[in-house]
């Protein structure tokens, strides 16, 4: 096992990496203050692993199982209600400790349940996805979709600490193992180009989910997410790098509804989208984009935005993103790779040149 630790003073938390950790109850009681668990997952996740978690905690007065339902569609105001209406009629006060036994959606629902249930309780990240495991799970961002936009409703909250057993991505379907893939080659993109190189020679291991590589990718992506985080936790600054491709994936996602595209799979074609883009403003080789693109088709991802999506949807969905300042739409964009930038000049008609591009 590895530990991590995301440095944040008081609100500092470990990241326990690792097999086989979802047994182990030395790693789980040190971060349950109360008497009281909620342990919340989902009808794919809850009935491969939330009995070995329940087993794993330590003697309590009361266990509140949640199952809520699977997919990015339900990652709303009204799912989040499922919750708090066990929470309230069980009794759970604010010792409580919630645990979010899940991927992406499960952790920033529950994470933003454990920010507002009575102004504020413990929570546990337990993610079992690959993108869970090296992004929403770390950083304490939380919230829910709107029809509008994504990740628009929500609060910046701590865990107590993130357990990721990567026994767990055995039971992970190909589609969502590649979708955590394009995150994992985001952080070699904004911040770490040795990784970055890494995973060009590493990728067939990856797919072949060959443990010691998916440790090493899942511990160097942390790193790098820790770090920022520890920088700047509420995203006044560099912390916007993070979102590197995620202003166009999120236009997508919401174009296309929630749950159509992964998470994941729109991520790959901002990647694409928003390197090309540096390309295009002379920052980047063109050779890179192309690498870049030859990647994330070996994984089984989008390098194009869907067809459907005209350039004038793009640009009135990117005008409701959450990184637009002032009227000012914020682009993270490369300088070179393992450099990233937040910039709020670039040219409009540059971005359209490149949204039109990626729909051919």
């Amino acid at each position: 096992m590895h530990t991590l630790h995301v440095e944040l003073g008081e609100r500092s938390y470990p990241i326990y990496i690792g097999r086989d950790l979802l047994a182990d109850g030395a790693l789980l009681a040190p971060h349950i203050s109360g008497r009281q668990v909620a342990l919340i997952s989902n009808e794919t996740v809850a009935p491969l692993y939330s009995e070995a978690v329940r087993a794993a905690l330590p003697p309590l007065d009361l266990i509140t199982e949640i199952v809520l339902p699977d997919g990015e569609q339900f990652k709303t105001l009204q799912t989040l209600e499922l919750i708090f209406d066990r929470l309230l009629e069980e009794g759970h006060n604010r010792s409580t400790t919630l645990i979010a036994l899940g991927g992406g959606v499960v952790g920033d629902m529950v994470g933003f349940a454990a920010a507002t249930y009575q102004r504020g309780v413990n929570f546990l990240q337990i993610p079992t996805t690959l993108l869970s495991q090296v992004d929403s799970s770390v950083g304490g961002k939380t919230g829910v979709n709107h029809t509008l936009g994504k990740n628009m409703i929500g609060a910046f909250y701590q865990p107590q600490a993130v357990l990721i057993d990567t026994d767990t991505l055995h039971t992970l379907p190909e589609r969502e193992l590649a979708a955590g893939l394009a995150e994992v080659i985001k952080y070699g993109l904004i911040s770490d180009e040795p990784f970055y190189r890494w995973l060009h020679e590493h990728m067939p291991a990856l797919l072949a989910r060959e443990e010691a590589s998916l440790a090493e990718a899942i511990e160097r992506s942390c790193v790098n997410k820790a770090e920022v985080v520890a920088a700047d936790e509420r995203e006044g600054g560099v912390r916007a790098i993070l979102n590197f491709g995620h202003t166009f994936g999120h236009a997508i996602e919401t174009d296309q509804g929630y749950g159509n595209w992964l998470h994941g799979e729109a991520v790959a074609a901002g990647l694409s989208i928003a390197t090309r883009l540096s390309s295009q403003l002379g920052r980047v080789p063109e050779s890179e984009v192309l690498a870049l693109e030859a990647l994330l088709l070996r994984c089984g991802l989008p390098v194009r935005a869907p067809e459907s999506m005209s350039v004038e949807q793009f640009m009135e969905l990117m005008g409701r993103d959450k990184k637009v300042i002032d009227g000012a739409l914020r682009l993270v964009l490369l300088d070179a790779i393992g450099q990233a930038v937040v910039r709020a000049d670039t040219p409009l008609a540059d971005i359209a040149k490149v949204l039109a591009h990626s729909q051919r």
